[in-house]
């Protein structure tokens, strides 16, 4: 085993876990002299004084490892023989300073400083517990067998007395900040508004001086899986800090990683939070997520067994399906893919939960009592702040609204929906004004509030003129989550400005701007008298279009469902054959690369024989590719697919037959 390999530190590692592991017993002699070196001279370069806790413990530490690391050293420079009687307790001295590193890395990490100050008392026992087992390594260690000189010797001598009497306890400052933090949760958790300077108190002991430090831990603390309900008090603790405290920003720079961050992978579904990931009826993690007619998502097992027993109604809505057929959700399938890669969760299994430390629920009082709070604060300065302040809350809602649905609720509830619409009129709160409005769309209650302040002709406005395409993209975004209530389907679609603006932003948009709108307009034509406008708006060019052109790979689901839907109209039909080119439907269904897609091929093709006829037949019958397409479908499809083949190829070869006896028509049988 070499050096490297002793010393390798696991990826991803918790903190305050200590993943150490015994050199192999076969590990030479050298070898493990210099990873003991290596490892020394790592703890070494820590400075405690840097650490907000455990700058005595730490130092005290730091101190008795620098004498073990001379110790080393000289055994390394003298080439001294290292008996095999030694080779145990260097092994154990090894696991030792492993667990030391592990213990002070976490100490020095500058985004858990709240997390370690909690823990400071179960920290300063390993710091006593590790300090102790280099004492009882070093008792047992035969100096006298070793070739080293005498001054080395009388320092292992006097630290192996010293660590053997050395107490590492609480310092009592971080004793006294920790109880401070108890006190403000348990204040938060009866729902009563702690005191400004005891937070800050706490901010300047752990030297959180700005609203990036205090965002920082709050994404630590959201990445630890352990003790949720004490998590969600501290970042419920730390969020309300960073909306009251800290009052300036650098936009430039927040607004960059931002976009960053979320990037154009995700599209439309940029602001979902693993919450969504469930079924709402199960409460399961969605492996076949697909659309039901009122606009919500279900996994298809669950709304199949659902529609089976005989509901015709959505499970949220409480509406009447217009239609039994569910559209596959590609896009939240590939996030939930990617959810389940990132976290180790396996797909394959009946029965997945999730669990993250950003879902606040009425398990922890504290956090929720700081979400509230907070809200309250935020939606105070979106009416009274100055324009600096209004733009700080947008962007404040933007972060709480997208951890988790309480978050959006609470703020939503708080009436923070009627000066944010405001707020989307002015240059400079535009982007994080109309990006929180995204987020609180999303709950049913924000969409609410929404329509009835008035919001649908601001949101048009931005969607058609908006100062940047991010801010016309999310527009669009929020115009498809309004979409998902049957009422405003109605409102939105007698609005002609809202229909022109999703094609312009179709047209011209960025690619998450296109998807965006063209899961708009899918919404829209869930209300069956919304089809003729769409159609009158050049919605159809601009789809095929997108279908046309080279980033097709990411909407092409999208648009294909738009066409379905248009497809089952004489009026659709004919608007879809204008515009589109046969060979391009084909074209599709020969690249599709999942069987949605093919089925979605398919269904076009079959509502433009039924509707058109042979006009469409006999364009298709002359493609020699289709036929093979279709029979693999029968063989390998989603058992609708497989039925819209088959019907398909009865059209097809019906059409041979009666061309062939000269009796086709214009018209094929329903």
């Amino acid at each position: 085993m070499t050096s490297n390999k002793i010393n390798q530190t696991p990826t991803r590692r918790r903190p305050l876990t200590f993943p150490a592991v015994h050199p192999c017993k076969s590990i030479s002699p050298a070898t493990l002299l210099s990873s003991l070196i290596t490892l020394s001279q790592n703890i070494c370069t820590f400075q405690p004084n840097s650490f907000p806790t455990q700058k005595r413990n730490a130092k005290e530490t730091k101190r008795q490892i620098t004498i073990l690391l001379i110790f080393f050293q000289e055994l390394h420079h003298r080439r001294s023989f290292i008996p095999k009687q030694i080779i145990p307790i260097f092994s154990e001295l090894h696991f030792t300073l492993q667990h030391i590193h592990f213990l002070i890395q976490d100490c020095s990490l500058q985004n858990a400083r709240l997390w370690i100050l909690f823990k400071s008392q179960f920290v300063a026992t390993q710091f006593h517990l590790l300090v102790r087992s280099v004492s009882k390594s070093l008792h047992s260690l035969p100096l006298h067998v070793l070739d080293i000189c005498d001054e080395v010797k009388e320092l292992i001598e006097l630290l192996t007395k010293q660590a053997a009497k050395v107490k590492l306890e609480l310092d009592e400052n971080d004793e006294r900040e920790a109880k401070r933090v108890t006190l403000i949760l348990n204040q938060l958790e009866k729902g009563t508004e702690p005191d400004v300077n005891s937070m800050k108190q706490v901010l300047d002991y752990l030297e959180i001086k700005t609203w990036i430090d205090c965002n920082e831990d709050i994404k630590f603390l959201q990445n630890v899986e352990k003790e949720v309900p004490l998590l969600k008090g501290l970042i419920g603790f730390l969020c309300y800090c960073r909306v009251i405290i800290f009052e300036s920003l650098d936009f430039q720079s927040l607004n960059r990683n931002n976009r960053s961050e979320t990037g154009c992978s995700i599209g439309m579904l940029n602001c979902v939070t693993p919450n969504d990931y469930r079924c709402p009826i199960s409460l399961e993690l969605m492996t076949d997520p697909v659309t039901v007619s009122t606009g919500q998502t279900y996994n298809r097992a669950s709304i199949l067994k659902w529609l089976k027993d005989g509901n015709m109604t959505c499970p949220i809505t409480g509406e009447r399906l217009i239609s039994t057929e569910l559209f596959p959700n590609t896009a939240l399938k590939k996030l939930i893919q990617k959810f389940c890669y990132d976290n180790g969760i396996s797909t394959t299994k009946s029965h997945v939960s999730i669990t993250t430390a950003t879902t606040v629920n009425t398990d922890s009082p504290a956090a929720a009592h700081a979400i509230q709070f907070a809200s309250w604060s935020l939606a105070r300065m979106l009416v009274f702040g100055t324009e600096e302040q209004k733009n700080k809350a947008a962007y404040e809602i933007r972060l709480l609204s997208k951890s988790n649905v309480f978050n959006t609720a609470c703020l939503a509830e708080m009436g923070t929906v009627p000066p944010l619409l405001d707020l989307i009129q002015t240059t400079t709160t535009q982007e994080n004004a109309i990006a929180a409005l995204l987020k609180l769309s999303k709950h049913i209650i924000g969409r609410e509030a929404i329509m009835e302040s008035r919001g649908l002709e601001s949101l048009v406005t931005v969607l058609k003129r908006g100062y940047s395409l991010e801010a016309r993209r999310d527009a669009a975004g929020i115009i498809f989550y309004l979409t998902s209530v049957k009422e405003y389907r109605k409102l939105i679609g007698e609005n002609s400005e809202a229909v022109h603006g999703l094609v312009e932003i179709i047209k011209e948009g960025t690619i998450c701007g296109k998807k965006n709108a063209i899961v708009a307009i899918f919404g829209l034509l869930l209300l069956p008298k919304n089809r003729s406008k769409v159609l009158v708006s050049g919605a159809v060019p601009a789809i095929v279009n997108v279908l046309s052109s080279s980033d097709r790979a990411y909407v092409v689901n999208d648009c294909l469902a738009v066409l379905v839907v248009l497809a089952d109209s004489g009026e659709g039909a004919l608007a879809i054959l204008e515009g589109l080119d046969l060979c391009l439907v084909v074209g599709v269904l020969k690249s599709a690369t999942s069987r949605e897609e093919k089925e979605y091929c398919v269904s076009i093709l079959l509502s433009l024989c039924v509707n058109i006829g042979a006009q469409v037949v006999g364009v298709l019958v002359k493609d020699a590719s289709l036929m093979p397409l279709l029979y693999a479908i029968i063989t390998d499809g989603t058992p609708q697919a497989e039925k819209k083949a088959r019907k398909l190829i009865n059209v097809l070869q019906e059409f041979l037959e009666k061309r062939t006896l000269g009796m086709v028509g214009s018209s094929v049988s329903h």
